[in-house]
């Protein structure tokens, strides 16, 4: 975290409602020079105290039109500062162009057919685990960064081309995580959330910085996922789209489930109800971005019972998760698994071990053909809970069969 002059920098950024890039913009304009001798990794590094701007000072003032020694006076805050999205950037700039271009011109047209073969992949994700996409998602992210460096367009182009960067490491980044690659994947959200930022689209940036909340969540990493899950929220602001808001609100609700204790149920809670009252704002109407095309009250639900489930709630997690799969896409296996996984935690729960034997058979039998290592760890933690009910003999049978 920054203090002193950086944490005045970023507090005033924020006022704005500037992103780096923007404020970067703002600072050579002020300056009378052309060009953008600074850029987005210089102001991220004025807010975090790794360097001093020194003689740019006077032209971060009048760029945020404030006084010197508005910036240079300690602030000392009541509580320390929760986490932005600035603080989730890669240190390096994995987008910065290079300063002789290789590449020819581009317009609209080719950033029109990234958008659609982005799209393609978010639905191919919808069938196939992250196994069998991530080579292809892979090839197309490296491409469409190579265009954004070493090609030419317009201040029009570019920024679309960082949108379409932004999505397509959205879905990359989910894939790479259901393949396992945890370590590939954040890499990419990053890269992701940096275009998205630079691009000044607060709904995509939200979308990835929850989408990596969610990976660090379910890897160990409770409270760095619960922060970041809330920078998410806080960051896509109370004006982002219904869709958008109610699952930025889905995972702040996971986030505390996963972290733990009395306190942050509570939190889970609230969360949870806050969500289904966003979507439930949201008109039939309003425009929502393409990736939002799948959220929906049934997701929620989902999410609800599987809160449920995690805080050892059966009675209130079984009839979610009963009425979601009675009316779920079959061609989607993977979550087909993923959801039944939860069914069957729930019906051990319950002290139901031969309905929670009879579902954890779906759950094995589903995630056999499917390259997901979601669906591999929910598997092992079925079997870990019907474990307990060891000595029921179609619980016995079921764990037999996986010698």
């Amino acid at each position: 975290m920054s203090s002193g002059i950086g944490a005045n920098i970023r507090r005033e950024r924020a006022r704005l409602g500037w992103s780096q890039a923007r404020l970067a913009r703002e600072v050579c304009r002020a300056a009378g020079i052309a060009g953008e001798p600074v850029g987005r990794q210089e102001v991220s590094r004025w807010e975090t105290g790794k360097r001093k701007p020194r003689e740019w000072l006077p032209f971060l003032a009048a760029a945020l039109g404030i006084a010197v020694e508005v910036l240079t006076t300690p602030e000392t805050p009541a509580e320390p500062p929760l986490p932005t999205l600035a603080d989730f950037l890669p240190a390096e700039d994995p987008l910065e162009r290079l300063s002789v271009r290789t590449g020819g011109r581009i317009g609209m047209g080719q950033v029109v057919d990234m958008q659609q073969r982005v799209h393609g992949l978010r639905l191919a994700d919808d069938v196939l685990a992250g196994g069998d996409l991530i080579r292809p998602a892979l090839r197309e992210l490296r491409k469409a960064v190579r265009i954004f460096r070493e090609h030419s367009y317009s201040d029009a182009t570019g920024r679309q081309l960082l949108v379409q960067i932004g999505e397509l490491a959205q879905v990359a980044g989910w894939i790479a995580s259901d393949a396992g690659q945890h370590a590939e994947a954040e890499r990419i959200y990053r890269l992701g959330l940096s275009a998205a930022m630079q691009a000044e689209d607060r709904t995509l940036a939200g979308n990835l910085a929850g989408s990596l909340a969610y990976q660090l969540t379910n890897t160990g990493r409770e409270l760095e996922g619960l922060d970041l899950a809330l920078a998410a929220l806080d960051g896509a602001g109370p004006d982002a789209p219904a869709k958008a808001r109610a699952l930025y609100l889905d995972r702040v609700a996971w986030a505390h489930t996963k972290v733990g204790g009395s306190e942050n149920a509570q939190h889970a809670m609230r969360a949870l109800g806050a969500a289904s009252e966003a979507l439930a704002e949201g008109s039939e109407d309003a425009e929502e971005p393409a990736y939002l095309y799948w959220v929906d009250a049934g997701e929620l639900q989902v999410m609800e019972s599987r809160v449920y489930t995690e805080l050892r709630r059966p009675l209130r997690a079984v009839p979610l998760l009963r009425d979601v799969l009675g009316r779920y896409d079959a061609t989607h296996t993977r979550e087909l698994a993923l959801y039944l996984s939860w069914l069957a935690v729930a019906y051990a729960d319950a002290n139901e071990p031969e309905e929670a034997a009879v579902t954890a058979e779906r759950v094995i039998s589903l995630s056999a053909d499917v390259a997901s290592e979601r669906t591999a760890e929910r598997v092992r933690v079925v079997l870990a809970r019907l474990a307990e009910h060891a000595d029921v003999p179609e619980v016995r049978a079921v764990l037999d069969s996986r010698k």
